[in-house]
C-alpha cells in the first residue's frame, strides 16, 4: 500500500487538475507499485477533500460493466466512483465545454433508493425492493489524467481511472421515471443522437445481464469498506453504449421509448 502522505497528494494532484482543466501524468508512472487498494484511497481522499469543502455525496456509479471492458482493463470486475452534489444537471440543460478538459458521453439507468441498501449479500431482488424508481440519465466524464505520457509513451490505466474517481463528472437524468418492478429491465433499450444523428444504441441487459445487478454488485463492495448505500441515493448503474467524445456546440438526446428522452447541450 502507498503511504497515506503519497495518496493525500495524489489526490491534490487530481483536484488541482480539476481546477486548472490541465491533465496530470498517469499516477501508476509515479508510483509504479500502485495497486487497485491504493487507486480506490485515492479517490476516497480526492472525495474527503471535496465534502471537507462543502460538497455533499449525493450517490455512487458504477463502471466497466461489460465483460469486454473488463478485459481491455485488465480487471475481472466493475469499478466505481462518487456523484457529488455539484455535478447533478436538469434534462436539457446547456453545460459549458470548457468546463471540462476533454468532455465524453454515455447513456445508462439511475437508481434512486427510496430505503437503504446495504451488503454484503445484496441481491438484485434487495437492489428492486430498495429503489423508488428508475429514470434514464446520461453521465458525462472526463480525465484529469493524460491518456498517454509525453515523456515514456506509457498509456494510463484503469488504476490511474479509479483514482480519478473512476472518470466521473455529471450526471443529466430525465425521461420518465419507472418503478423497477414495472417492466423487465433488461430490455430497456435506447437510441442515442448526437446533433440529430443516431450514433449508438444499446440495451440494458448489456449491464451485467440486468442493471440491478450491477448496483447490487456495489453494494456487497461498499459494504467491505463499511459504507453502505444509502436511502435517496442516485446510483448509475452502467452505461450499455460505447463512449462518445463531444464538443462545444454538440447536442446529445438518448430516446428510451416509452421511459421518455433524456439530452443535453454543450456551449
Amino acid at each position: 500500500m502507498l503511504d497515506s502522505e503519497t495518496i493525500a497528494a495524489s489526490a491534490g494532484m487530481l483536484e488541482e487538475a480539476r481546477r486548472r482543466k490541465e491533465r496530470i501524468r498517469p499516477l501508476t508512472i509515479l508510483n509504479p507499485d500502485m495497486t487497485i487498494d491504493d487507486a480506490y484511497a485515492i479517490q476516497s481522499a480526492w472525495v474527503a477533500r471535496r465534502t471537507a469543502e462543502g460538497r455533499s455525496v449525493i450517490g455512487h456509479k458504477v463502471g466497466l460493466t461489460s465483460k469486454a471492458m473488463q478485459r481491455s482493463s485488465g480487471l475481472d470486475e466493475p469499478d466505481y466512483g462518487t456523484l457529488l452534489d455539484d455535478t447533478i444537471h436538469a434534462d436539457g440543460c446547456e453545460l459549458p465545454a470548457d468546463a471540462y478538459i476533454s468532455p465524453r458521453v454515455e447513456i445508462e439507468l439511475a437508481f434512486v433508493l427510496k430505503k437503504n441498501l446495504p451488503g454484503p449479500g445484496c441481491t438484485l431482488f434487495d437492489v428492486i425492493n430498495a429503489t423508488d424508481f428508475v429514470i434514464p440519465a446520461f453521465e458525462v466524464l472526463d480525465s484529469r489524467v493524460h491518456r498517454v505520457d509525453a515523456a515514456t509513451g506509457q498509456k494510463r490505466s484503469v488504476l490511474d481511472n479509479i483514482s480519478d474517481n473512476a472518470g466521473y463528472s455529471g450526471i443529466v437524468m430525465g425521461g420518465n421515471p419507472f418503478r423497477p418492478d414495472d417492466t423487465d429491465m433488461r430490455w430497456v433499450s435506447a437510441l442515442c443522437y448526437q446533433n440529430g444523428r443516431v450514433v449508438e444504441s444499446g440495451v440494458a441487459a448489456a449491464v451485467m445481464n440486468h442493471p440491478a445487478h450491477a448496483v447490487a454488485w456495489l453494494a456487497n463492495k461498499l459494504a467491505a469498506h463499511g459504507t453502505i448505500l444509502a436511502a435517496g441515493q442516485i446510483i448509475l448503474s452502467g452505461s450499455f453504449i460505447r463512449i462518445l467524445d463531444a464538443a462545444k456546440g454538440d447536442t446529445f438526446s438518448a430516446d428510451y421509448g416509452p421511459y421518455g428522452l433524456v439530452s443535453l447541450h454543450f456551449t
